[in-house]
């Protein structure tokens, strides 16, 4: 009996699936003084509360390819699932342990799917992953049908802080100040390249959340699954679920914490929401 397992790094927020076997390689966050390995052990409150208080720089840290090599560990078809390669070498990385595995383990198959995207999105596409599985489909029917679904799904956000990403020299450190003492937040999506993409600026969290709900009517939510993803507000995700289902209907939301990685790029109040399109 052929042995299948999903493997994800730890951007995807999961640590185990029902029905199929699963693991993550799991990414670093590295400052001057610790480093944090995003598992099963870390205390991601803890962490985040740290970088809350950091003055100096912080940087992640994606899976090498012994890492992925480790997890794929000896299955005959593997799933492997990336944060986007946009903004991550996890993808490189993958690929690469791809290439050594299939060398050396005859007639085992990987495929790698770079999603473009993080956190709730990921959630949403290894589910789908697991869905194929469930149903006896072929590996290359798999790869098929989830390529195609990753065509329907999309990911909007709430950052109420860029610190990280001023730290990381991604956006100037004078617009990450605005944001926080005049209480902005950006809101907006990853792009058809995997990037992070602000579209608007809105004033206070519940504004904000309204935008959220808004973003995904444009972007082509009508009904179906959403996960939800927070650093330390649930408050936030659970208004946000009853504002989407006062606009839409027959839908299934998932509300989730972070797992290190996302929390450390959403900081403290972020929201991430990974949704499929019609």
């Amino acid at each position: 009996m052929k042995k299948i397992k999903i493997v994800a790094d730890s951007s995807c927020d999961l640590f185990e699936l029902t029905h199929t076997e699963f693991e993550t390689a799991p990414m670093k966050i590295i400052t001057a003084e610790r480093e944090f390995i995003d598992n099963a052990d870390l205390d991601v409150d803890g962490m985040a509360d740290y970088l809350y208080q950091l003055k100096g720089k912080s940087k992640s840290s994606c899976p090498n390819a012994t890492d992925w090599l480790d997890a794929f560990g000896d299955a005959d078809e593997i799933f492997c699932v990336t944060i986007t390669s946009g903004l991550s070498g996890s993808c490189n990385s993958a690929c690469a342990a791809k290439r050594i595995y299939e060398a050396e383990n005859e007639g085992k198959r990987v495929h790698v799917f770079d999603t473009l995207s993080a956190g709730p999105e990921i959630t949403l596409i290894i589910e789908k992953i697991e869905e194929c599985i469930k149903n006896d489909m072929s590996f290359d029917d798999i790869c098929a049908c989830v390529t195609a679904y990753m065509k329907k799904t999309g990911l909007v956000f709430m950052l109420k802080s860029l610190k990280t990403f001023a730290n990381n020299g991604r956006v100037s450190p004078i617009v990450a100040k605005l944001v926080g003492i005049a209480g902005i937040c950006i809101v907006g999506k990853a792009s058809d390249e995997g990037t992070l993409e602000s579209l608007h600026k809105p004033r206070g969290e519940r504004r904000a959340l309204e935008t959220i709900v808004n973003c995904l009517e444009t972007e082509g939510f009508r009904t179906g699954k959403i996960s939800i993803g927070h650093c330390q507000n649930e408050s936030a995700a659970k208004q946000l679920k009853e504002l989407i289902l006062a606009k839409f209907k027959n839908v299934q939301i998932e509300i989730h914490k972070f797992r290190g990685l996302c929390s450390f790029y959403a900081e403290k109040g972020g929201v991430l929401v990974g949704f499929e399109k019609a």
